[in-house]
């Protein structure tokens, strides 16, 4: 009975012991650990009214281009321009040795005197016999042959006539003068060479205002500018690679009539201004072709869609700062923003730097540096994109 007793009682002993472990230990386990927000940047959805564009590589080409050649052979005698200088129109460029074309129109004007005085003589001895009253004083031959005398001197005078406009049309080629207000390049020719007709090119002048920019655009897309032409016409930012400044604004001025072999592809042009020279035949150049104007298009910072396996998303930070992970469909870029065409609305504010740290669901803490209460600017005209 002893040794039972004493048993029972170190038993309970020991479960009282244990449950005062157990209750000392549940009374000091630590908490569980809570995740601290996730710091991040922020802006604030915006709507602005942003262009639909197609943007393209092209290349900058000379309103008019004009080879100089001689029409007249001859050594040159003189040159009045300087390589690289503007020219104008009717400006003297070249001067051709006139000598031996002076001398063909005064040969060509002694032909022609010639004629005159032989047309006249021809007319008198016609009114010898038109003036008998006889007729049979002189015979119908006769009467024929003076006739046909005054008709063919006649005819020698409009021949010579048409040698003397020859021969000074021909005098005045030797004098070579700029068909073009424009830019002349370097001369093809010294001072003393000799040069033939028609043949070879003695300067080349381009028209730099205005100045056209050629690009083209995919198959693809040519029934989306035929509408966008057929609501009037197109407006074209051009701006040059090396060139931070403000694009150049022109019109679209010339789509081909058919699609290239092999290449699917469609040629443009546009025509802006070029005063200031800033554009220069053969650079390549950045195209935008404004297709149309979306109003009240929904803009976030361009860094903060992201990219998943499932699409684009974003998070959108709510009132409680808790972030949203939600999925949208990003349209085309404008300068630093970007256009949210689905799953945002103008207002909500969006996580833009800091992502990797938010958990869909978490808290957030905005860093210095939100921009919430600014909203972006408005995209410029033909931004980078």
């Amino acid at each position: 009975m002893d040794s039972g007793r004493y048993y029972d009682r170190g038993r309970r002993g020991v479960l009282l012991v244990g449950a005062l472990l157990l209750a000392s230990c549940g009374k000091n386990a630590p908490a569980t650990v809570q995740r601290p927000p996730a710091p991040v940047t922020a802006a604030t959805a915006v709507a602005q009214d942003v262009p639909v564009y197609l943007d393209e590589v092209g290349k900058v080409v000379a309103r008019e281009v004009v080879s100089i050649q001689p029409q007249v052979s001859g050594r040159i005698t003189k040159i009045h321009f300087t390589d690289g200088a503007d020219a104008t129109v009717g400006q003297v460029l070249f001067t051709i040795d006139p000598r031996p074309y002076e001398a063909q129109v005064n040969a060509a004007e002694a032909n022609l005197a010639q004629a005159r005085a032989a047309l006249e003589l021809a007319k008198i001895n016609f009114d010898r016999v038109a003036s008998v009253t006889d007729q049979r004083a002189v015979s119908r031959q006769d009467y024929d042959a003076k006739k046909n005398a005054v008709d063919v001197a006649a005819a020698q005078v409009k021949q010579n006539e048409a040698a003397v406009e020859n021969a000074r049309l021909n005098l005045d080629y030797c004098t070579i003068r700029s068909p073009i207000n424009g830019r002349a390049g370097q001369r093809l020719v010294d001072l003393g060479n000799v040069v033939t007709a028609n043949s070879g090119s003695l300067l080349v002048i381009q028209r730099l205002d205005p100045i056209y920019a050629d690009f083209t655009i995919t198959e693809s897309n040519l029934t989306a500018v035929q509408q966008a032409m057929a609501r009037g016409s197109l407006n074209v930012e051009v701006r040059l690679p090396d060139d931070s400044s403000k694009p150049r604004s022109g019109t679209l001025t010339f789509l081909d009539n058919s699609v290239q072999d092999g290449t699917g592809t469609v040629k443009l042009r546009a025509t802006l201004p070029n005063s200031d020279r800033r554009f220069w035949p053969g650079r390549f150049a950045k195209v935008r072709l404004i297709l149309e104007h979306r109003r009240d298009a929904v803009l976030v910072p361009a860094d903060a869609p992201q990219l998943s396996a499932k699409g684009n998303f974003i998070y959108v930070i709510k009132p409680d700062m808790v972030a949203e992970l939600r999925p949208v469909k990003v349209g085309q870029r404008q300068g630093d923003l970007v256009v949210v065409e689905q799953g945002l609305k103008a207002a909500e504010r969006v996580v833009v730097t800091g992502q990797l740290g938010v958990t869909p669901g978490g808290k957030v803490r905005i860093q210095q540096g939100d921009n919430s209460a600014n909203p972006p600017a408005s995209p410029a005209a033909g931004a980078k994109s």
